[in-house]
């Protein structure tokens, strides 16, 4: 059943339904207006014969209707001509016309009233079915209404009406073959752009092409543009991932010819020189390692819908945890979040970004620490951390956030920390911005997309 989920068939199926349901009901309300049409015209001409009947009937001398000359239609002298005439006097029949030779016609006992003309169904000779009109005139010298009808046999308006009922029926039949015809090459023509994108997509998927041509009717275009987007990103995050395996291949690189010197150089006598060097090195694998993997996450979450995380609970476990790792400085660590902050995006990111900042604050306050969060005019959620410590100058803040750079060497590190955060906040659209803090550290200000704002770039 292909053939059934075939969108060209259910347009073609769609259309010719209402093409065939169109047309009947059209077919229906034009016979049905030809047939009264016909029966007014049937009627109308039944009526002037009465009136002709009437103006010609007079009374002979000894008081009986005759008429004073015959009527002007042939058939009412050829016999059983489909078309009579009577003149009745209190029931009787007194004159009839020759077609009806010698039968008559079967007339209900009613009286008409006025003047006016009654219409009735009535079986005329041979069995056939008559329509009669009939009405009753009052002649000069006469007391007595006389009463005349007038009957014709309605086979006639039976065979117009089908002979016209057949010829409309062909004349739809063939418009709606036509209209069909149209709407199968009206499908053809409009579906034509969808097999043109799938040659597009053969050529893409070929290699031949990088991009769809966007030269597409406007109801496709956005999926074009969308297509495109997509290549373009699934390129970009390709090229990321490259570069990425790259830089942590070089990392690595570096530290294992490092552990492989040292390893050579391993004996009793320097074994404890050695291990600790050692396991500084594999310490600064790791810290390479997490490094790269937080930007891979960040790289493959963005963009996500549905993602999302509250900054309240993360900076509040956070400060936790923060209070506890340094508890011997006895540090204030306060929070200011409101509720509805939400970042759009991972909690492990939201936590290495957040946790290398806090606890690079920690590392370096006297008292106090603060953190806060703000929804910017632009939309994007902004994460301040201020600390009360000794601070950066401001020639030494763009070098900070370099991968591998340690302004002191006094504390420990690997000198990633900073650059982590910048690259994961690139990643969601965001950035790191460092500045002086009113509490005289530093401040770290890290924007990122809020859940209540379209994403950025």
């Amino acid at each position: 059943m292909r053939w059934a989920q075939s969108l060209r068939f259910r347009l073609l199926a769609g259309a010719a339904v209402w093409v065939v349901l169109a047309l009947m009901m059209a077919g229906w309300i034009i016979a049905d207006l030809f047939q009264t049409h016909v029966r007014q015209r049937f009627e109308a001409e039944l009526a002037n014969h009465l009136e002709q009947l009437a103006a010609v009937l007079e009374l002979d001398p000894d008081g009986k209707p005759v008429l004073r000359q015959p009527l002007s239609d042939p058939r009412f002298r050829r016999p059983l001509s489909g078309l009579y005439w009577q003149v009745g006097e209190s029931g009787s029949t007194a004159l009839r016309s020759r077609s009806l030779w010698d039968a008559a016609l079967d007339l209900p006992h009613d009286t008409v009233e006025g003047g006016s003309i009654h219409r009735h169904g009535a079986m005329g000779p041979a069995n056939q079915t008559l329509i009669v009109l009939e009405r009753f005139v009052l002649l000069p010298d006469r007391a007595e209404p006389v009463r005349i009808a007038v009957g014709a046999d309605q086979a006639d308006l039976v065979r117009v009406t089908r002979a016209f009922n057949a010829t409309l029926t062909l004349s739809l039949a063939v418009l709606a073959a036509a209209l069909i015809v149209a709407a199968l090459i009206q499908v053809q023509v409009g579906l034509k752009p969808l097999s043109r994108l799938h040659g597009e997509l053969t050529e893409v998927r070929a290699g031949r092409k990088k991009r769809f041509d966007v030269a597409m009717p406007t109801e496709i275009r956005p999926l074009v543009e969308d297509l495109n987007a997509l290549l373009a990103h699934a390129e970009e995050i390709i090229g990321r991932g490259r570069l990425q395996a790259g830089n942590l291949a070089h990392a690595l690189k570096t530290n294992l010819a490092v552990l492989a010197n040292e390893a050579g150089a391993l004996d009793e006598r320097n074994a404890r020189d050695v291990g600790a060097t050692i396991v500084r090195q594999i310490d600064i694998m790791r810290r390479h390692v997490d490094h790269h993997m937080a930007r891979a996450r960040a790289a493959a979450a963005r963009g996500v819908p549905g993602i999302s995380t509250p900054v309240l609970d993360c900076v509040s476990a956070l400060a936790r945890v923060m209070r506890k790792l340094h508890s011997p400085a006895m540090l204030d660590i306060r929070v200011d979040a409101a509720p509805e902050h939400v970042f759009a995006g991972e909690r492990e990111d939201l936590d290495e970004m957040l946790g290398n900042l806090v606890d690079n604050a920690c590392k370096w306050a006297r008292r106090r620490v603060d953190i806060t969060t703000r929804i910017d005019a632009d939309g994007m959620l902004s994460i301040i951390i201020d600390d009360d410590g000794p601070g950066l100058p401001d020639h030494c803040r763009d070098a900070a956030l370099e991968p591998g750079v340690r302004l002191d060497e006094s504390t420990p590190g690997t000198g990633l920390g900073l650059a982590v955060v910048r690259d994961v906040a690139r990643l969601y659209g965001g950035g790191i911005h460092l500045a002086e803090s009113p509490l005289g550290g530093l401040r770290a200000t890290v924007r990122l997309p809020s859940a209540g704002a379209s994403f950025p770039g």
